[in-house]
This record gives C-alpha cells, sequence and structure tokens, in this order.
C-alpha cells in the first residue's frame, strides 16, 4: 500500500524512500531529489506524512540519490550521493551530513568517495560502523554496478578497503542489454539494505533498472555470530543462478525496488517505491513510497503486499 499520498505543492513521487525511527519517537522518511534530500515526518509508521521540505542542500550540486540517516554518536548523520554541476556520466559520489535531530536541517557536508559511488547504507554493529554502498566493475565477468562494504574509522571517514557483497549473476539484472564499455550487457545491482534477525544476516537489493519489467528486490543471506560486517560471505538467494524475487511488479504495482527495513512490534516492514499502472508515455516521475510487511523466518524473507491496507 502507499505511504506517503502526493498532495498538491509538494513532490509527486518519492523515490528511493528510507525510513527511520527518530529518537522523538516519530517516522522519517528521506528520498531521493534533483536539487537536494526531500524529508517526511509522521506520528505513525502508517499515519499521515508531513513534507518537511529540502533537509539536505549543498552548493553546487544536484541529483540527490538514494540518502540513507543513522544515530550514532549524539548525532544523526546523512548519507548520499550528488554531483557537481559540471555534469560528467557517472560523475554521482558519496557525501556525508549531519544534524542535531532527524527533522535537519543537515549540514556541514564532506565528501566520502569519488565517483561512481551510489546508494549508501550505514549500520553499526558491535565491531564498529560498516556502510554499503554501490559502484562500477568493468571488468567483471558480468560487468556492472555491484555492492561493496566498508568499514569506517568514524561516522565521517571510510576506512578505505572495501569488499564485494553482492555481483550480477543473473540475466535479470541486465540493465542496459549490449550497453556496456567495450561491449557485452551492462548490469545494476544496487539499493543495499542490511539487517539482523537473531544469527542470521541479509541484504536486500535492487537489480535491473526501474524501468525494466524484470526490476526487482532480491537478497543475500549468511548465518553467523560475526559482527564485523566484511568478514561474512553472503550468499543469493535461493542461488546465484534462480530469478526468485522477494518483490516485483504484480497486478496493481510495477517499478518496484530500492527499499528500507523497520521492525515495529516484532513485525518487520518493507518501504520501497513502485509506480500505478498509467500510460507508459507520461514523462514525469512518479516512483511513490509505497509499504507492506516482511515475513522474516530462518532464511526465508516473504513480502506480504496489498494494495490498499497491510
Amino acid at each position: 500500500m502507499k505511504l506517503i499520498e502526493v498532495k498538491e505543492g509538494q513532490p509527486r513521487s518519492h523515490p528511493d524512500p528510507y525510513i527511520l525511527k527518530g529518537n522523538d519517537g516519530k517516522y522519517y522518511v528521506y528520498t531521493t531529489g534533483g536539487k537536494g534530500v526531500h524529508g517526511y515526518v509522521s506520528d505513525t509508521l502508517t499515519g499521515e506524512y508531513k513534507y518537511l521540505g529540502l533537509v539536505l542542500e549543498i552548493e553546487g550540486c544536484y541529483n540527490f540519490w538514494a540518502p540513507c540517516v543513522i544515530y550514532t554518536q549524539g548525532k544523526y548523520y546523512m548519507y548520499t550521493s550528488c554531483m557537481n554541476e559540471s555534469y560528467v556520466p557517472n560523475g554521482e559520489c558519496m557525501h556525508v551530513a549531519s544534524s542535531d535531530t532527524p527533522y535537519g536541517p543537515f549540514t556541514n557536508a564532506k565528501k566520502m568517495l569519488e565517483p561512481f559511488s551510489i546508494d549508501p547504507h550505514v549500520v553499526e554493529t558491535e565491531s564498529g560502523l560498516f556502510m554499503f554502498y554501490s559502484t562500477n566493475d568493468y571488468n567483471y565477468k558480468r560487468k556492472g554496478t555491484y555492492v561493496v562494504l566498508d568499514k569506517l574509522t568514524d561516522p565521517e571517514t571510510l576506512l578505505g578497503d572495501p569488499v564485494p557483497v553482492i555481483r550480477p549473476s543473473l540475466d535479470e539484472e541486465i540493465s542496459r542489454p549490449n550497453g556496456a564499455l567495450g561491449g557485452g550487457d551492462w548490469h545494476t545491482v544496487e539499493g543495499a539494505f542490511y539487517f539482523r534477525e537473531g544469527d542470521y544476516h541479509y541484504v536486500i537489493y535492487s537489480g535491473s533498472a526501474y524501468g525494466k519489467d524484470s526490476y526487482f528486490l532480491g537478497y543475500v543471506y549468511a548465518k553467523t555470530t560475526e559482527t564485523d560486517l566484511t568478514k561474512i560471505n553472503f550468499k543469493k538467494y535461493p542461488n546465484d543462478d534462480t530469478y526468485l524475487p522477494l518483490l516485483a511488479k504484480n497486478d496493481f504495482e510495477e517499478g518496484t525496488g530500492h527499499n528500507s527495513v523497520i521492525k515495529e512490534d516484532g513485525v518487520y516492514y518493507i518501504v520501497y517505491h513502485g509506480r500505478d499502472y498509467l500510460d507508459l508515455k507520461e514523462e514525469y516521475e512518479r516512483r511513490t513510497a509505497r509499504i507492506c510487511k516482511m515475513d522474516v523466518k530462518d532464511n526465508i524473507l516473504t513480502a506480504v503486499r496489498f494494495e490498499d491496507k497491510l
């Protein structure tokens, strides 16, 4: 079901929604934006979300993609990619900014990574802070964007020793047929979101591109007590060669992907973007934030989706 309704005078789309429960008990959603990161707040998980406006802007930058926010060491840190005004293909690079509150504004922005680096998810375990993000590999057997993981030495600094987490392995992850530099198909594996339930670790990801029929959420998993995430060997579910999406288009929505996860009262929820089935000739962006329950049992994740209810 839709989480944020489109209202007059507000953004008509909510791509790449990231949900966070603030220390004030309210629920915040942050989304992709051309001039900055958009913010929304609600008193309850599925109540009315009030538009906060742009909660992060960086002078001279645009195309703010897929924000993520974490509370650590007494501050809220927002991670997002953006590019400067001198447009260069694949020029998006990772930035971090901070705020004393979840509603911002997030300021003191710093560049963390050079292009191409997108789709952060920062998590904290007993072993410290870790960032999942996506970058490009032009030399792998399936060329394309893939997910890596690096440790942070502090909330604004990466160690600089990323390890691969999720690589393309399926034809359904092809985003541009025959579109790779030097020939071949270009694959896209991005939008990683990590969570842990017991000894099971999960990373949900988006495969392909949001305009493709095969666009989907899949996941990798591992069972271990290890808390240094860089030492975990994640495996695709069900395996590298089988397309079995956690979430993909159905009879009431399409373009479903790029998620975040929240657990409330023992129940997991996926927050993701999707489109209603409309005239595909419409040119404006129309991905909206949606929510559904998710069953979590051992290494099996199951999305429970309805059009107008949870």
